[in-house]
């Protein structure tokens, strides 16, 4: 199983990747101004030349991994690297020469507009190596109070997950009978709380305990070291801020209730909406050539329809109509029972597999965002067969139908693709963290880091 990665604060990508793209626009804005030696037709210009390269080379950054915080070999990255400062180089060149030819001095600005686009995708670079770098990192002491399961699987989770996380031990609950980690981590219980935190120089400490009853809780003490500046979460908001998820295997009902999260009001639905309406507007005037030739392909493969419809469960549990481009056999699911699609499943076509690995089946989903059954981010709409038996197996399930299903989601780019019951529950655990806590920059970020699954085929079936 795939561990989880940790989350970036919340919007510190959109802010690296905003500061990234202000500077090429003010290079280019600079540029234009000296190099005319005039403001007239100045402004249009960088509105239309300016914005254009800096969002493509935001795309040609994100696409290559540059603003991901995932651990990274030498090797690997300046691979990466490499490859973005081609692309980029090639697209300012393109964009720059698009600029009308009466202007002067125009080798000048493309060379002065190429060498600013250059710094930045280098500077994103080795930004990116600063982070995968464990000299440099900057490691975070955290306290795990509590010795039982539950301290174990927050433990296991974040050595996998954050490598500039250093668990400095266990302190144990004062009613946990038997400990399930290891014994040379246990701290003894013959300091406090607080003065333990103060020896150890401790960042943050984690409330994992299994057994929270008869008084399990010190309060006080938990009181003392937040006072004292020393962060203290319980385990689900620790996983929720870090992770990105809400883990499901330690959550109670309460937690849920009296926490923040779940601003469903109409404000966020009207800017959810329109928001929708723009970006599968805009999405399927660009991909229109590719999905005449998407439907052409797969009429030429194989026999059958072009299209595949599809029952969904959508918002608040009603049925909706789902149309992908056909990647399977028309005999798919001749026997009626319905299954998952697995790794090298036989039942997709050749042409079915790209269509698959690039995304391109589920552009015709995009009418379903303007119709309104689906939104352009949101959690995948599952089948009413496995909807039902999700539900009975799986806690909290239903309220991923608390709002409405996407064509891309949080779980898409958080996890591989699932077809067991415990990747759905992996998945859930994503699905929970969107609905809590979707906004528009959330629905940004999704959308930003897409470009790097659509790109890389990761997770395809």
């Amino acid at each position: 199983m795939p561990q989880p990665r940790p989350l970036p604060a919340l919007g510190n990508k959109l802010r690296v990747a905003l500061f990234d793209g202000l500077m090429i626009l003010a290079a280019v804005s600079l540029g234009l101004l000296l190099h005319m030696g005039t403001h007239e037709r100045w402004l249009p210009l960088v509105s239309v030349h300016g914005v254009s390269l800096a969002a493509g080379v935001l795309f040609i950054n994100s696409a290559h991994g540059l603003y991901g915080q995932g651990r990274r070999s030498a090797q690997d990255l300046t691979g990466r690297t490499v490859a973005a400062l081609l692309l980029a180089m090639a697209l300012t060149w393109l964009v720059l020469a698009l600029l009308p030819k009466g202007l002067a001095q125009l080798d000048g600005l493309r060379y002065s507009s190429m060498a600013a686009v250059f710094a930045v995708v280098l500077r994103r670079a080795y930004v990116a190596r600063q982070q995968s770098d464990p000299d440099h990192a900057q490691h975070e002491r955290t306290l795990i109070f509590g010795s039982g399961e539950a301290a174990r699987v927050v433990a296991d989770t974040l050595r996998a997950a954050d490598r500039n996380l250093e668990i400095i031990g266990f302190y144990p609950g004062p009613n946990e009978q038997s400990a399930s980690v290891p014994a040379d981590k246990i701290l003894p219980r013959n300091r406090s709380l607080i003065q333990t935190a103060y020896d150890f120089e401790v960042d943050e400490i984690i409330v994992a305990l299994t057994e929270r009853r008869g008084g399990s809780m010190p309060l006080r003490e938990l009181l003392d070291c937040k006072a004292q500046g020393v962060k203290v979460q319980n385990l689900n908001s620790h996983f929720e801020a870090r992770l990105g998820q809400i883990r499901i295997d330690y959550l109670n009902a309460g937690w849920l209730i009296f926490g923040d999260g779940f601003n469903q009001g109409l404000h966020r639905a009207m800017v959810k909406r329109t928001f929708d309406i723009f970006c599968a507007s805009v999405l399927l005037a660009v991909s229109a050539p590719v999905m005449l030739l998407a439907a052409l392909a797969v009429k030429l493969d194989s026999r059958g329809p072009v299209l595949y419809r599809q029952e969904r469960v959508g918002l608040d549990h009603r049925p909706i109509q789902v149309v992908k481009f056909r990647s399977m056999r028309q005999d798919a699911e001749i026997d009626g029972k319905p299954r998952w699609a697995t790794s090298g499943d036989n039942r997709v076509t050749r042409v079915g597999r790209m269509l698959r690995v690039t995304r391109i089946d589920e552009l015709p989903q995009l009418f379903s965002v303007l119709r309104g059954d689906m939104s352009l981010v949101g959690p995948r709409p599952e089948r009413p067969f496995f909807v039902g038996q999700l539900t009975q197996e799986i806690p909290y399930y239903a309220l991923r139908h608390s709002v409405k299903p996407g064509v891309t989601g949080w779980a898409q780019v958080r996890y591989q693709y699932g077809s067991t019951i415990e990747d759905s529950t992996q998945k859930l655990q994503y699905d929970l963290y969107y609905v809590k806590n979707h906004d528009l920059w959330l629905d940004l970020r999704i959308l930003f880091d897409t470009v790097a699954v659509v790109l890389t085929g990761k997770g395809a079936r």
